[in-house]
This record gives C-alpha cells, structure tokens and sequence, in this order.
C-alpha cells in the first residue's frame, strides 16, 4: 500500500510524474536505469497498492487501474552535458515559467512553491531545445542522514526536459520516464541540471535531462517521453 501526498502534486490535481515514476522504479529494486510508464494521471491521497511481477511492478488503484509500471531499462543516448555557471545564470533569467507556468504549484518547478516545499528547479532555455538552471537541495528533502530519496531524485530529473519542450508552448505531462540516480543527491547541494529536447513526434516530445555537481560529477540522468495534453479535460 502507498499513497502519494498532495504536496508532490504536478499538475494541481496529480502527482508529479517524475515524483511518481521514481515512486514505481524505487519498488522494482533494481539497479541500474529503470523504465518508469505512467499510464493515468496518479491520484494524490488515495491509497494504492502493488503487484509485483518477475521483472515488473504495477502500481494500481483498488480498481485495478494501472497507475503506472516500472521495468528493467537502457538508455538511447547520451546525456546531456554539463552545464557551467554562466549557463546556469542564463537559464535561470530566462526562465519562461517566471511569467506563464501552466502548472505553477508542481512540485519540481513550480514557481509558487517556498524553498523546502517544492524542489523550485528552474530551467530556461540557453540554446534552441536546450534549458540549464540549478538545484539547490534543501534538508527538507533528504532524509535524517542527508541523502536525497530515489522519488524526490527523479523528480529534480523530470521538468527541465519538459521545459525544454516548453510548457508555455504546449501543456504536457509526463509519459515515460528511464533514469538512473548515480548517487543521491545530498543536502545542501547546489546541483546543475540541464535539459534536451530531441524530437517531436506528432503530441509526443522525447528529451534527456541530467543533474551535475559544481564540480562535472553526474549524479543521476533520465530520458523522457511527454505527451501533450489538452488542460480542459486532463484528469
């Protein structure tokens, strides 16, 4: 049994799709990239339950409804690099969600959540279908030991992909999600996080996105398919 708290919302009424996908992937406990597919939109405070297969978990409504599913995965490409403090600087100022977010109290970029509550990670765009911005990873988020969870680490690794297919552009929510944490972020932390956008296919937008230390050091990556929705009848 889970249940996802309202606070790691995305939109206002669902969960945070990289929250939720890192949700599903830390129940596989496998090492490595793990393929996390959302196939509805998670359900905030309502109990949800496992089924656990050989090489595959279910999260489910007490219907039966698949939440989402979790398998072995690999990754298509590399990640994207590393992105310096001049981007960073860049990013943040030109962040396009200081002026329309779509969905302004996610829990990752959400520009109306307070640091310690939401993640505040805010990537603009530095080149054509690129973002940067940073991380700054708040005690809050970690646990008594100082080490970031396996869901709040895919959810720093969600949104700036999406920003790098611009929300402004099109409202979208995530699909898929492979990622891999290569250590957990820790507390106190100023991360860079870059995004990529790589293609477009028809509502389909297929990016990559990575945390780094000040330092180059990758501390996880994840390749993303989002899926462009209409908000009137989302949920």
């Amino acid at each position: 049994m889970v249940t996802i708290a309202p606070r790691f919302n995305g939109p206002d009424h669902s969960g945070n799709g990289g929250y939720v996908a890192g949700l599903v992937a830390e129940a596989l406990g496998r090492p490595g990239p793990v393929t996390s597919t959302l196939r509805l939109p998670p359900p905030l405070a309502t109990p949800l339950a496992w089924e656990h297969g050989d090489d595959e978990v279910r999260l489910e409504t007490h219907g039966g409804a698949v939440v989402g599913t979790a398998v072995p995965g690999e990754f298509s490409r590399a990640a994207p690099a590393f992105a310096d403090t001049v981007e960073i600087a860049a990013g943040l100022a030109a962040y396009p969600g200081f002026h329309h977010h779509p969905f302004d109290h996610c829990f990752t970029c959400g520009t109306a959540r307070a640091a310690g509550d939401g993640l505040r990670i805010f990537t603009g765009p530095t080149t054509p279908g690129r973002t940067a911005g940073s991380w700054s990873v708040h005690p809050d988020h970690a646990d008594a030991g100082g080490a970031v969870g396996t869901p709040v680490a895919w959810a720093g690794l969600d949104c700036p992909g999406g920003w790098a297919a611009d929300f402004t552009l099109q409202p979208m929510v995530l699909g898929r999600m492979t990622a891999e944490v290569v250590r957990p972020p820790r507390a106190g932390e100023q991360l860079h996080a870059a995004g990529e956008l790589h293609v477009r296919d028809g509502r389909k937008f297929h990016t990559s996105t990575a945390l780094y230390t000040a330092a180059a050091e990758l501390v996880g990556r994840a390749e993303q398919t989002w899926i462009e929705i209409d908000l009137a009848q989302f949920g």
